[in-house]
């Protein structure tokens, strides 16, 4: 008799459009991250801001969060499979972060910004002989 992790399991992948990777087969000893793993090597192409790494994927079955060292069989949740049928786990993918690059010329531009405005009310003020009622400074 085959032993639990010889055991053969039907899973598919639904992504956040709701399309799937899958259906396929995996042992029930393949780990969280070897699935991970097949996710980004099937990623449709197509798709914009696809996984780059296995950290960049959380993979859910049955409302659980699987953990990247653990086994398929240590995984499931019997009560939430159907005998025979495909099981369907939802994946999540984090993001992208934005470069540092980006975030300074952001913050760069705002300081000038501020600048502008700053230096355009001293003139104001010069030009009226009035103080304005409110000035702003970037510390």
């Amino acid at each position: 008799m085959a032993s639990l992790q010889d055991e053969l399991i039907d899973l598919k992948f639904r992504l956040a459009d709701g399309s799937d990777i899958g259906p396929s087969k995996y042992n029930a000893s393949a780990t969280v991250t070897s699935l991970k793993e097949k996710i980004i090597a099937q990623w449709p192409k197509d798709k914009e801001n696809g996984p780059k790494s296995i950290n960049d994927i959380k993979l859910i079955n049955a409302g659980r969060i699987l953990e990247n060292n653990r086994t398929l069989a240590e995984s499931r949740i019997p009560l939430s499979e159907v005998p025979g049928g495909v099981i369907t786990m939802l994946v999540v993918v984090r993001p992208p972060l934005p470069d540092k690059h980006s975030v300074h010329i952001k913050a760069i531009n705002s300081i000038v910004t501020n600048m502008r405005y700053t230096i355009a009310t001293d003139k104001l003020q010069d030009d009226s002989g009035k103080k304005a009622g409110c000035s702003c400074s970037i510390l």
